[in-house]
């Protein structure tokens, strides 16, 4: 299936990013994020099609959460890992551990509850201060003691207070969960319309593409209407800034709003691209 530009409006976007619908990884595909570092081998994990390597600096968390708080009696603590990408409740994420004090986290880890935090951070921002958990569903230790993972990503959490940053970053959270949406607002109705974009987008996007026109299958798979919401954010694919911007929102109706404008501005795109094409039919690639 093609993955179509996306064109949001917003300003926490700036620049061109795609939509996969058939991948539940965000993704490092944007022109302005790369890989912080790179594994020796690549071949070494063919299991994986994607994985992302972790590599963070303790001088890059931002003051704001350098608080020395007293501790209440509900307080977690999560050891973090700051990466180029966002992770959504509901989506998986591959991923490779061979720097030493995220070794020495994995081994932590995988003998108490499989659970740390994936926090967004890039270097004109800095790190986030909300993210999502992720829990080891899958791991491989490999002879030279680093690690291949696969993480689902849970709760979402905002970071309260720093507690330490060697070996690597743990912090204070509490967890963020949307507010009841109000009598007046339609959730399944809003859900139901980011659906049906969603489709026309796939259509378009294959038509211009020179693909086979399928119908395209269900995208929402009884989910209600949140945790759909987090699956459309998390197949906004080289939008970071915008991927966070909604993992941040406590409102369901307004993440679903926010991505059905994003939708219809990548319909209107792809409309004005078919156009082209069929005034200019020689050129390959439209979208």
């Amino acid at each position: 299936m093609a993955s179509p530009q996306l064109i949001p409006s917003h300003s926490s976007f700036n620049h061109r990013a795609s939509i996969n619908p058939n991948s539940s990884n965000p993704s490092l595909s944007s022109p302005n994020l790369k890989p912080i570092s790179k594994p020796s081998s690549l071949l070494q994990w063919r299991k994986f099609q994607r994985f992302t390597s972790l590599r963070c600096s303790a001088s890059s968390f931002p003051e704001k959460h350098r608080m020395n708080s007293a501790k209440s009696d509900d307080v977690v603590e999560l050891p973090l890992f700051p990466l180029p990408l966002v992770l959504f409740p509901g989506a998986v994420l591959p991923l490779q551990i061979f720097e030493f004090r995220y070794r020495i986290m994995m081994h932590t880890l995988l003998h108490t509850d499989l659970r740390f935090g994936v926090i967004y951070s890039d270097a004109e921002t800095g790190i986030s201060g909300v993210g999502c958990v992720g829990e080891i569903v899958r791991h491989e230790r490999l002879a030279d003691d680093r690690f291949f993972l696969i993480c689902k990503g849970q709760e979402r959490f905002h970071i309260t207070d720093l507690v330490r940053t060697k070996p690597y970053i743990v912090a204070e959270v509490d967890w963020l969960e949307d507010r009841p949406s109000v009598d007046d607002e339609d959730l399944e109705g809003l859900a139901n319309e980011v659906e049906s974009c969603m489709k026309d987008v796939i259509r378009l996007s294959n038509r211009l593409n020179g693909k086979l026109e399928k119908e395209v299958k269900d995208l929402r798979k009884n989910h209600f209407p949140t945790p759909f919401s987090f699956f459309v954010g998390s197949t906004f694919e080289g939008a970071p800034r915008e991927q966070q911007a909604l993992l941040e929102l406590e409102c369901t109706a307004a993440r679903l709003k926010r991505e059905k404008e994003t939708l219809r501005n990548t319909l209107n795109y792809l409309s004005a691209a078919s156009a082209l094409k069929d005034v200019f039919p020689s050129s390959r690639r439209w979208v």
